[in-house]
């Protein structure tokens, strides 16, 4: 199974390293400017000081954007924090992600880097040999502005981040997006295929890891190019100890182990990319933080049944095809497990309901979620709509066990 490196795109640090490395470039183009012009004459609105206000200036910011920065990522840290504790763990990652936070703390190492650059250009003093780069140097003070700026601006932007209907939204718009990517309104169900026939042969994993991505067309040219027959033992979202069983292959000509398992794509931690689970995972979570009886905050255990219902309904008004891929021919080519209506459902209200059961108002909530639900599903979700309403309206209300979750769940951990 291969575990690729996250993208540049995905790591925290990558944006402010490419704003550092602007800000370099910038300062270092703007002193060559500054030295090939006469901008003390021709410019008298720029920085107008010789060498020693020059370097005061520019060791005046670049002191104060270092301790500005360090604030700005303590600030970070606090966030993360009390996230991670009065929420979930598992939302630190839309704050790793947030490309505002990354910007901010950009900006100030931005700052900070071009007047360190723009700092080693001054040379001589007052009398001997005086050069101030007064273009740069002016620059450099336009950046202090724009940090005060985006400091303010941080600010709010954190305050706003911290707030659970912030966080809930959030997760729920990632989730729907994962949801456009694998469920698609106009989505269509393979043709009949036969069962796979011929020899077995199995492939384990390599490493351990969770799987986030499953490559079904690098996958489908394997199966076409070796007339196999691919099928996957673990659904996106489940975790894979090191020798266990990730695939198998039906056919007398099975392609390379290494090929198969460069299509499987794993990591640490589960992921939004494909894993659809994972997200409603994230809102059970914060739900089920709310009704604990160290916080017993209902009311944010029905913000996320707000989110979860419009969540399931988007599932329940469209058909989920299995996740498969067939030949010209019509042989089954790539076959990989997923979770249908009923799992997504039962991921979604079971644990709920149950740390839930003794408030009225979550109850409430949920059977009107339910209702709507079966009003709205497809014929072949509403058997699965109404086993989950019948279940909570059995259950009296008291503390006692809706029914746990089986953990067989495919990929709903």
């Amino acid at each position: 199974m291969n575990v690729p490196m996250a993208g540049i795109k995905e790591r925290f640090w990558a944006l402010p390293m490419l704003c550092a490395v602007v800000a370099a470039a910038l300062g270092l183009g703007l002193t060559a400017i500054d030295e090939s012009l006469d901008t003390s004459s021709t410019l008298p609105f720029l920085f107008a000081g010789g060498p020693e206000g020059a370097r005061a200036l520019l060791s005046a910011i670049v002191t104060s954007m270092i301790s500005f920065t360090g604030l700005v990522f303590s600030i970070t840290i606090v966030v993360l924090q009390l996230t991670s504790s009065q929420f979930s763990p598992r939302v630190l990652r839309t704050f790793l992600h947030d490309r505002f936070n990354q910007l901010a703390l950009g900006v100030f190492v931005a700052t900070f880097v071009y007047a360190l650059v723009v700092l080693r250009a001054v040379r001589g003093t007052a009398q001997v040999n005086p050069f101030v780069p007064q273009i740069a140097t002016t620059v450099a003070f336009a950046f202090v502005l724009g940090s005060v700026v985006v400091f303010l601006a941080y600010i709010n932007h954190i305050g706003q981040s911290i707030r659970v209907a912030t966080i809930i939204d959030r997760i729920g718009a990632d989730t729907r997006a994962a949801l456009g990517r694998r469920h698609p309104a106009d989505a269509e169900s393979p043709s009949p295929t036969t069962s796979p026939t011929g020899p077995v042969h199995q492939v384990a994993a390599e490493a351990a890891g969770v799987v986030q991505r499953i490559d079904d067309d690098a996958l489908q040219h394997l199966a076409q190019q070796h007339h196999v027959t691919v099928c996957l033992l673990r659904a996106v979202g489940e975790y894979v100890p090191t020798g266990a069983p990730l695939l198998k292959v039906y056919g007398e000509d099975p392609p390379p182990d290494d090929h198969l398992r460069a299509a499987v794509h794993s990591g640490r931690e589960r992921s939004l990319d494909e894993d659809v689970g994972f997200g409603l995972r994230q809102l059970v979570d914060v739900a089920e933080r709310a009704l604990s009886p160290g916080i017993n905050d209902p009311t944010t255990a029905v913000q996320v049944i707000d989110q979860l219902h419009d969540l399931l309904r988007y599932l329940a008004t469209r058909p989920l095809p299995p996740r498969q891929r067939v030949t010209d021919d019509g042989r089954l080519a790539v076959d990989i497990p997923q979770p249908d209506f009923a799992d997504y459902l039962s991921l979604a209200v079971d644990e709920i309901a149950h740390w839930g059961a003794d408030y009225e108002r979550i109850q409430r909530r949920l059977r009107v979620m339910l209702h709507d639900l079966y009003a709205a599903a497809l014929p072949e979700h509403q058997p699965a709509v109404s086993r989950v309403l019948s279940q909570i309206d059995a259950e009296p209300a008291s503390g006692d066990t809706l029914g746990t979750p089986a953990p067989s769940d495919i990929g709903l951990r």
